[in-house]
């Protein structure tokens, strides 16, 4: 038994994707969530920002007695997991775009990558991309001003954005489709009306959610009590859109990190 909180933490709400599906499948686990959204977006700063950023972010839950840390952001994971987990003691797992899975089932060979510009040109995905690509060709388009809008709340309008963004992927011949951030998680509905219905949307979420529990398990730090989770949410700017963003067994509070 460890009654311990899960960390996880995104430059803003993206990563509510992952705590839902964290829930979902440690249903006994507390979390707390840090939603960075006052440094939102990490996708188009400097590298050593997004570790500055990201190690603040891990120290922070570290202080908050959290028994393992989720980085639900794809542009952190890309760019800072090696050096969170060199400065910490307990697990941390990360989230990188679902590559692997989208070239296994690729039928035309062509897969696209939605994701911000600094997960495509980070070392770790290229590392990735080049381990499983060989014969299959990866198109790539940096989501311009997606998550600008979704930390807003104006889902909605991101769709001719979205269209404009996945046309050329689609004139390519792609069957699966990589959502390369967590924000996009919440474009979904919208993507599967842009998208014909051959075409895979490739979203990690389960997957993280899973390896947290395999994590868990093998460190023993699993709690066994029978009790529901608790979500716990510190947000350091605007609190309106994640309390409109989802449906929460929990507490969202403001606090200046």
């Amino acid at each position: 038994m460890n009654k311990q909180p899960i960390g996880i933490f995104d430059s803003g709400i993206g990563g509510l994707s992952i705590l839902e599906e964290i829930n979902r499948v440690l249903p006994n686990e507390n979390i707390i969530y840090l939603a960075d959204n006052k440094n939102c977006p990490y996708g188009n700063k400097d590298k050593s920002d997004i570790l500055k950023l990201s190690l603040k972010n891990a120290s922070l839950l570290i202080k908050m007695n959290c028994k393992a840390i989720v980085i639900a952001c794809n542009t952190a994971t890309t760019n800072a997991i090696k050096e969170i987990r060199d400065s910490l003691s307990i697990p941390v797992i990360g989230i990188e775009p679902a590559i692997k899975p989208a070239i296994l089932n690729t039928k035309t060979n062509k897969i696209g990558v939605l994701a911000t510009e600094k997960t495509l040109t980070s070392r770790l995905f290229n590392k990735t991309s080049n381990k499983f690509s060989k014969k299959v060709e990866i198109y790539e388009q940096i989501g311009y001003g997606l998550v600008d809008l979704i930390e807003k709340g104006k889902i909605k309008e991101t769709r001719d954005l979205l269209k404009s963004l996945i046309d050329p992927m689609l004139q390519s011949n792609i069957d699966q489709l990589v959502l390369g951030c967590t924000h996009y998680h919440f474009l979904i509905p919208l993507i599967k009306k842009i998208l014909p219905k051959n075409i895979n949307i490739q979203d990690p979420n389960e997957a993280i959610a899973k390896q947290t529990k395999k994590i868990l398990t093998i460190n023993n730090i699993q709690n066994s009590l029978e009790n529901k989770y608790k979500n716990i949410i510190y947000v350091n700017g605007k609190t309106e859109i994640i309390k409109n963003m989802i449906k929460l067994n929990g507490e969202v509070n403001s606090l200046d990190f």
